[in-house]
Order: structure tokens, then C-alpha cells, then sequence
């Protein structure tokens, strides 16, 4: 599939700033966040403004974005509409959780725990987008939903971690959220990866025809003079060497690099550790925009198989 740069910046944007949120929400659930109102305004406007860029990036892509409203009314049938609608309500019970921290001073916990719940779904939505459509293998398979949720909970900890620890108290359980997340992340990616590569393919020239039997199929001549949009958007293509490099990237320097800059950042004196986790994040930000990339960059639709490709 073609990697549009608007639905990267969105799953990676959102994807953290749902879980920053989230993470916010369960640590006042708990008790555990002082509501002071000027760290309160900057993890809100920083979580939710993630959000929101994301979201409106996600516009971009569309051929009349100004329709995008109709997507909503869906919701029964279509994963699109659901990730819509629960990302739109996510911004109610958010709100309500910031107005009792930045107004009155007070966490709201059952308020916070909807807010993590609702954006948790949210991601839980946008990984079933993917998941749903059985002529792309490579997304539709068991490793799509919680590939989504790691990757969203590896960047969004490395937020909260470093919102946590410039806050006037400090939470160091945050560093837990972060380091978990970031060798679940690399786990569940390096099998993701070891399925598309060792499985059988769902589709192949043969299947697709339905001539199998009769023996190996191959295509005679183009159906088109020059390449077209199913082409384009369906068939992009990308060397075995070339996404073997990229996966070195996205596992390097978007989860254990910065796996270990959160760990000598837990051991570092104030200060050298903001530093470190800066780092953390800015490596983590490489490597989650390169593993985006790939995710669409690998996913073959079975439309390929009538443009030549063998399997799919």
C-alpha cells in the first residue's frame, strides 16, 4: 500500500496522545497525580493537541474531506465510523477531567478512568480499520490489534514519563508504563515481522483465478499501457534489503534505544535525566514514524495479483 504521510502522522500522533491521556486518566483513577494546575494545562493541551493534529491529519488523505462527516453514521457496521464517533465522545469525559484539575483543583478519578478507557478504545477502533480488511494480509491477522496498542502505549508512556518527571511531584511508577511498553512494543513488532515473513500467503495468481489446478499461472500481457491508480495506491513496492533496513531502524531507535535512556534516565540525578528522556522520545519519534511507514509500505492488496504479482 502506499505510505500517505497525513494517515502516518495520525497513527502515530494520535496513537500517543490517546495513551498520554489515558495514562493520565488511570494515574488520577488511582490517586496517584498531584492536580497541580500549571503542569495540568501543559499535559492536557500536550496530550490533546497530539490528538487533534493527528485527527485532522487524517483528513488530508481524503478526496473531499468536507464529507468526512457522513463517516459517523456508520457506526453499526463500519470500524471507520466507530474510531470516529469514540474519538469524538474521548473528548467529553477529558474535558470534564480537566475542567475539576485546572479549575478546582481536584482529580476527578471516575471521570479519569472513562477518559482512559474511551481513548484506549479509540485505538482499539483505528487497529480494527486495519484488521478488517481481509484482501490485505498483512493486516488482517492477529498481530494488527495489539501491534496498535503497543506502539501507541511505547510513545505515549515516554510522554507521560517525561511529563511525570518535570512535574512539581515527580511519579516514578511512570518509568514502569515506559520500559514495559517499549519491550512489549519490540516483542510484538519482531513477531509481526516473522509472520509476514514465514506465513503461507493468503492470495495467490493461482487462487485469485481459479486455474490452480491446471498448474502455474502467469500474466501474458499488461492490462493497462502505463500504470494506474490501483497501482499506485494498491501495488507499492519496496525491496526486501531496503524493509529489512528500516525494521534495524524502527526496532533500534524506536524501541530498545530508547528502552535504554529511560533506564539510566530512573538512575540519573535531576536534570541529566529530563535530558536523557528527551532523547528518549526524540529517538522513539524516528523509529515509530519509519515503523509506520513500513506498516503500510509491506501491506499488499490481492488486486496486485491481476497487475502480475504472484502472491499477496
Amino acid at each position: 500500500m502506499h505510505p500517505a504521510l497525513s494517515v502516518i502522522l495520525f497513527t502515530s500522533a494520535s496513537g500517543g496522545g490517546y495513551v498520554m491521556l489515558a495514562l493520565l486518566g488511570l494515574f488520577g483513577w488511582g490517586g496517584a497525580i498531584d492536580p497541580d494546575p500549571i503542569s495540568g494545562w501543559i499535559a492536557f493541551i500536550w496530550s490533546l493537541g497530539m490528538i487533534s493534529v493527528g485527527l485532522l491529519s487524517s483528513t488530508l488523505h481524503l478526496g473531499h474531506p468536507e464529507r468526512a462527516w457522513r463517516a459517523f453514521s456508520q457506526w453499526r457496521t463500519s470500524w471507520l465510523s466507530r474510531e470516529g464517533v469514540l474519538a469524538l465522545f474521548t473528548f467529553l469525559p477529558a474535558g470534564i477531567y480537566a475542567i475539576g484539575w485546572l479549575f478546582w483543583r481536584e482529580v476527578w478519578g471516575w471521570w479519569g478512568l472513562l477518559t482512559a478507557l474511551s481513548a484506549i478504545g479509540t485505538i482499539g477502533a483505528t487497529a480494527m480499520i486495519y484488521a478488517s480488511l481481509k484482501p490485505i494480509r498483512a493486516w488482517n491477522n492477529l498481530w494488527t490489534l495489539p501491534g496498535y496498542l503497543v506502539m501507541g502505549l511505547a510513545t505515549g508512556s515516554l510522554w507521560f514519563t517525561l511529563w511525570a518527571e518535570l512535574a512539581p511531584v515527580p511519579e516514578p511508577r511512570a518509568y514502569d508504563f515506559a520500559i514495559v511498553a517499549l519491550g512489549l512494543a519490540a516483542l510484538i513488532k519482531r513477531g509481526y515481522w516473522r509472520f509476514l515473513d514465514s506465513s503461507p500467503h493468503a492470495s495467490t495468481a493461482e487462487s485469485a483465478t481459479g486455474l490452480g489446478r491446471i498448474g502455474k499461472v502467469r500474466m501474458l500481457t499488461a492490462p493497462h499501457t502505463e500504470e494506474n491508480y490501483l497501482q499506485k495506491e494498491m501495488g507499492f513496492r519496496i525491496a526486501r534489503k531496503h524493509a529489512e533496513k528500516l525494521r534495524h531502524i524502527a526496532l533500534i531507535a524506536g524501541f530498545l534505544a530508547p528502552a535504554v535512556l529511560a533506564l539510566l534516565a530512573l538512575v540519573l540525578p535531576d536534570i541529566i535525566d529530563v535530558i536523557f528522556l528527551i532523547l528518549a522520545v526524540l529517538s522513539n519519534a524516528i523509529g515509530t514514524l519509519t515503523e509506520r511507514w513500513l506498516f503500510f509500505a509491506e501491506a499488499k492488496h490481492t488486486v496486485i495479483l491481476y497487475y502480475g504479482e504472484a502472491k499477496a
